[in-house]
């Protein structure tokens, strides 16, 4: 069941407005400085962790802001300097940044001390499914009397909340497209750079990208070298239930399948909603990747042989590896009317896509069993993957930081 969904977010907006207004009362009486805050709704990763390397090694003073002890023993371990984001002094520190970047929304910092800051907004992947001000989940709230006036509200916020923000990457001229509509911005705000969040993609000999990832991914228990991984990343759905959970009959075809190709599945269910993905007996064939365990899983990438998702930006991303990818999307045509696609879903996934867990059965055990399957979705893999991905040199954190400076940020005192 999903933790969270917009029309309760929304309703907590709403109702915390007292709060910004306070907050924007507070930030015209404190002077900005030339610090940096960084925060990141997923965690201590993503593009923000990327960004904060180069900006940390450029000299600034850039202080992590963190929202659980968990994030701050992740950025200890790295580190990282932090404060926590809904602290007095989570407030002061953004109050008092210069830049402010973010990779999920204003909330991965503390929100009542944005304004007048230099905003980077780093997103968090290459959307297919339509977001912000093009799709009608944004502006969602609670069944009230008085809705419709409340959705046009949220809009207008959005969309002046959006108009703060000076930078935002995109991964291409196909993506940047989609996030200028998106957010409503213009084309000198919305910058063909790269995403930093994939730059560990690019960096390094694929030897060590993949150990570095199999390491990450023994946190869930032994991986034999020769043992195949593959990763099934299901997209949210805004609190509806998960479609796509396997009957306790495809459980059993599926771990058989697993236990026949010498195979290990790893399930990374949404952050926002977790589904119940466990079959009805313990395998260690089939393990859960959560965001708890790993907070960012574009590092361990390099690992898997093959990716099973619906609707994930990772389908984008996976291309920079060539990994043939499995689409299982059983609500396809519901979720295209409800909330929407850029283009349409089968410009991506072909129409060839599992609706259900006995189709993607069927589409892996011919993927794992024969060669020349595997190499034509790898191909399709990496053909998309070069429509909408303009850099693939792990400098894409390198760019971003450049065009902050370009925009007018100072040097660090004491730079050359």
């Amino acid at each position: 069941m999903a933790s969270f969904s917009f029309g309760t977010g929304n309703a907590a907006k709403l109702l915390r407005l007292p709060l910004y207004a306070a907050g924007r009362l507070g930030t015209l009486l404190v002077r900005r400085g030339e610090g940096w805050v960084i925060g990141c709704g997923a965690g201590v990763g993503d593009g923000a962790l990327a960004l904060h390397r180069v900006a940390a090694g450029a000299g600034h003073r850039v202080t992590w802001l963190t929202a659980s002890a968990r994030e701050d023993v992740d950025a200890g371990a790295l580190g990282i300097r932090t404060v926590r984001r809904d602290s007095l002094r989570g407030w002061w520190r953004t109050a008092r940044a210069g830049v402010v970047v973010v990779t999920h929304g204003f909330g991965d910092v503390n929100r009542y001390a944005v304004t007048g800051a230099f905003v980077v907004q780093l997103w968090h992947g290459i959307p297919l499914k339509r977001i912000g001000l093009d799709s009608p989940a944004t502006v969602q709230v609670p069944a009230v009397p008085g809705a419709p006036l409340l959705r046009r509200l949220i809009a207008v916020m959005y969309r002046a909340a959006a108009q703060r923000i000076r930078v935002l990457p995109a991964a291409s001229h196909r993506s940047r497209g989609r996030l200028e509509s998106a957010f409503g911005l213009g084309d000198d705000r919305v910058i063909v750079t790269g995403e930093p969040r994939v730059d560990v993609l690019s960096a390094g000999s694929p030897a060590e990208r993949r150990v570095t990832a199999t390491a990450l991914l023994t946190r869930t228990g032994p991986l034999l070298p020769g043992q195949r991984a593959l990763l099934y990343a299901p997209t949210w759905r805004d609190g509806a239930p998960d479609p796509a959970i396997p009957t306790a009959e495809q459980w059993v075809r599926l771990v058989q399948l697993l236990e026949r190709r010498d195979a290990v599945l790893f399930v990374r269910s949404h952050p926002l909603g977790q589904g119940a993905y466990a079959p009805p007996w313990s395998s260690g064939r089939v393990r859960m990747l959560s965001a708890a365990l790993l907070p960012d899983v574009t590092p361990a990438l390099p690992r898997f042989d093959a990716l099973i998702t619906d609707y994930s930006s990772l389908a984008y991303d996976v291309g920079l590896l060539a990994m043939p990818v499995v689409y299982l999307a059983p609500d396809a045509e519901d979720y295209a009317r409800d909330r929407g696609f850029y283009g349409s879903y089968a410009e991506v996934a072909g129409e060839d896509f599992a609706r259900d867990w006995d189709g993607a059965i069927t589409q892996l055990d011919a993927l794992l069993e024969d060669g020349e399957e595997q190499a034509r979705r790898s191909a399709r893999s990496a053909a998309l993957s070069a429509l909408m991905h303009a850099h693939r040199d792990g400098h894409n954190a390198r760019r971003v930081y450049q065009t902050i400076r370009a925009r007018g940020i100072p040097a660090p005192k004491g730079a050359r």
